[in-house]
């Protein structure tokens, strides 16, 4: 397996104090910064592997399988860890959750005739 990506996401919550939700909102954030393209150049992105770390204050709250059924291609590994912040709204309750997320892909590049780094590319 090849790391091809590396993105970070933030998520929230605004009134809802919804886990899931934020976090659903942070993959969102992470993965529309990306587009990789690289995957239909050698076929389907089926040997994709990814991982996700999502941080919130109370990873117990977060659908896992909700997160990782937010992924659209690849074998989904979702971590949910403490982080994230819980913050007063501007009415003083705490009704504002952030989430921070890491997208890690890799993929399986046995058999593709990937260029070496630092070779021109054939014209």
């Amino acid at each position: 397996m090849k790391p091809l990506i590396c993105e970070l996401g933030m998520g929230a919550d605004v009134h809802g104090h919804d886990y899931t939700k934020a976090a659903l909102r942070g993959i969102s954030d992470a993965i529309r910064h990306s587009s990789l393209t690289l995957f239909y150049t050698f076929g389907h992105p089926s040997g994709m592997r990814v991982e996700v770390t999502v941080g919130v204050p109370e990873p117990a709250l977060v659908d896992v399988e909700a997160v990782a059924a937010a992924l659209p291609f690849g074998t989904v590994e979702v971590t949910v860890v403490a982080g994230g912040l819980d913050d007063r709204g501007m009415g003083g309750a705490e009704d504002i959750t952030l989430a921070a997320v890491a997208v890690k892909a890799w993929y399986d590049t046995s058999g593709h005739p990937f260029r070496p780094a630092g070779r021109p590319i054939p014209r």
